[in-house]
Order: C-alpha cells, then structure tokens, then sequence
C-alpha cells in the first residue's frame, strides 16, 4: 500500500509538472521547482483555494491531495510529499515513529457539524446524552422521547436513524471522537478516540465528501462532517450542547471562542468541548506537517525554501482572510505568532531556512 501510495504521488506530481506552462527555477538551478502536499479532507476546501491564489501569485505549482489525516501522515512518513496535512496532532509517541523530527504549523480552525437528512425538519438541537446514545446505538429512531422533548415543533419521523461515519484514518473522526470521548464516560471506555474506531453502529464512508454525499441521498442518515462540506450542499446540521450548557451553531465568532485558551508552543492542542459559554463545541485547529530538517531525501535547499515560504504565506494575513470566505476561521494572532516561530526552527543542513 505504501509503495501505491508513492507511486501514485509521484506520477501525480510529474503529470501537473508536465501540463505546467510556468513552472518556476530559483536560483541558479534550472530544474523546475514544485511543492506537493496531501492529507486531511476537512481543510480541503480551504487549501484548494489558497493554492489557486498563490498558483496565480507567484506561478509556483502547488499540488495537494485530500486523501485523509492518515494518508497525509503516512505520505510524510514515507517522504513522498514536501509536507502533510492532519486534523489529528500527532502524539509524541506517533512523532518517535518518524526518521527525523517533525513540526505542526497550524493553518486555521473548523468546525463539526452532525448533519442529517430529515426532509421537512430544518431545525434541530440534541443535548450531549442524547448525542451519546444515538452514536451508541441506544436510540434507533428519529421519533425517540428524547430527541423529541428537545425538539417538540418538529416533525419528526418514525424512521431509522442511520448513521454514517468515516471509513478511513480521518482527522475529522479524531476531532468528533475527542468529543465524544469528553462528553460520555461510556463513549470513552466502550469507543475512545482516535483516527479510525470500531463504531458500535452504522455504515462506513470515504473522506468527508463521501460522507456528505452518502448523508445527502440517504433519507433518516445521521453522520458528522466538516461544516464547510455542510454549507457548500446545503445539508442541515444540528445545534450543539458545549459545556456551559448553550445550543451553539457554528460560525466564525463561535469557532474562534473556542481558540481563546491557553495554546502550548508546539499548537498540539485539542479546543472540543471548550468552558466558552459562546465556543461551538466540536471546533479545532488543522495542521500542516513537515519536516524540521529539510536536507533529506536529495531535497535541494530551493525546495526546502519554497516549501517554507509557501507555509509562511499561508499563516499571513492575505492567504487568513481567505479562511472566512470558504466557511473557515482564520488563526488567532497567538496561534499565527507561534506558527511563525516554529517556521523559524525549520532548518537547511542546519541552517534556519527563514532568516
């Protein structure tokens, strides 16, 4: 599978190269420079449009594919992409795993939403015990008591829920299951959280436009997705219960209240659940991965360096504002301040790349 994985990459990469009209040299080196990248579907939305912009800025051929946190990390493991994109931290015990040091440089924050296809029913809000029990497969039908003592204006069916969830190693999956896993203490022991999970029930699906799309033609799904995918299709999504006890919708403001906490020097923090009596509560950063040593692999340093200045214009203020207009928000000034430094600590043979 790793050298699938690989070959497709580096036939992927060559293909875009070829097709190319103004690749870019630097330098003195007349081979042609291009950066390629892959990972996490929960961003995708956003890193699509900011590699169109910087495609058109600087002519540099930025090439990114949205094959999950778990792809993206085996991709960077596996040295066939210059930079990996997760929603899921790697741990320090993951990181060991790595030929060489690796750094997060987080990119902007997003939201959870848990959408569902109710035709008729375009509101709904579920307290975080109910949440549990439907996840569990404790509760099995839309009409339950207790989906309907929170929600007595709707109309709800008396129809399976069904549920759909990710299929393969998924940020998005962590990021819902570290919620989970705050709310429920039978979700934590029975569950847990992680990248992928053995669901007590429902049906898998690939990436989050998979799972978008399966919910969107399935009458009764119930399934979670990053809320961008939920905007763009249209697909209705529950009111969540945070912690102070408030049915939150997410939105710029309520995403970045979630982002108002302590934020370690490294980023690696989770911000579900958050004590904000306004933070959305399944929010969370997403991160691009790389290498803190860049002279491996034969890379030359005009690789390493657009690479890093690609990664630096992505934290700046340009490519943040961008976050908003595609349902995402953009990083608090401390996160973009840390991101900076830690961009700082990215080295040629030694040598800081960014002076």
């Amino acid at each position: 599978m790793k050298k699938l994985l690989a070959i497709v990459f580096v036939m992927s990469v060559f293909a875009a190269v070829a097709g190319n009209n103004q690749n870019t040299s630097t330098g003195n080196d007349s081979k042609s420079i291009s950066i390629s990248g892959a990972g996490a579907t929960f961003p995708l939305p956003f890193y699509n449009q900011l590699i169109a912009d910087y495609s058109t800025k600087t002519s540099m051929l930025v090439t990114y594919g949205g094959i999950g946190s778990g792809g993206g990390i085996r991709s960077l493991k596996d040295k066939v992409v210059d930079f990996g994109a997760t929603d899921a931290f790697l741990t320090d015990a993951q990181a060991a795993e790595f030929s060489a040091p690796v750094v997060h440089i987080p990119t902007c924050l997003g939201a959870v939403v848990l959408a569902y296809n109710l035709p008729g029913v375009t509101s709904l809000k579920l307290k975080n015990d109910v949440l549990a029990k439907i996840f569990m497969g404790e509760i099995t039908k839309w009409n339950d008591k207790l989906i309907k003592a929170e929600n007595p204006e709707a109309n709800l069916p008396d129809m399976s829920i069904s549920i759909i969830y990710r299929s393969d190693g998924s940020g998005t999956t962590f990021i819902f299951s570290d919620f989970m896993s705050k709310i429920s203490e039978k979700w934590s022991k029975e569950v847990g959280t992680g990248k992928t999970l053995k669901w007590p029930v429902g049906m898998g699906a690939k990436g989050n436009p998979g799972v978008a799309g399966t919910i969107k033609q399935t009458i009764g799904a119930f399934g979670y997705i990053g809320s961008e995918y939920a905007f763009a299709q249209k697909i209705p999504f529950v009111k969540l219960q945070n912690k102070a006890g408030n049915f939150i919708e997410p939105s710029v403001a309520s995403v970045s209240a979630a982002a108002q906490g302590d934020i370690p020097a490294d980023t690696r923090v989770m911000l579900t659940n958050s004590a904000d009596p306004q933070a959305y509560p399944i929010s969370a950063f997403t991160w691009i991965i790389l290498y803190k040593e860049q002279s491996y692999n034969d890379r030359t340093l005009q690789q390493a360096e657009e690479t890093v200045k690609f990664l630096s214009w992505v934290i700046d203020t340009d490519a943040q504002a961008v976050a908003q207009k595609v349902d995402y928000a953009p990083l608090p000034a401390k996160a973009v301040s840390l991101a900076k430094t830690i961009l700082k600590s990215v080295t040629y043979k030694g040598t800081p790349i960014v002076k």
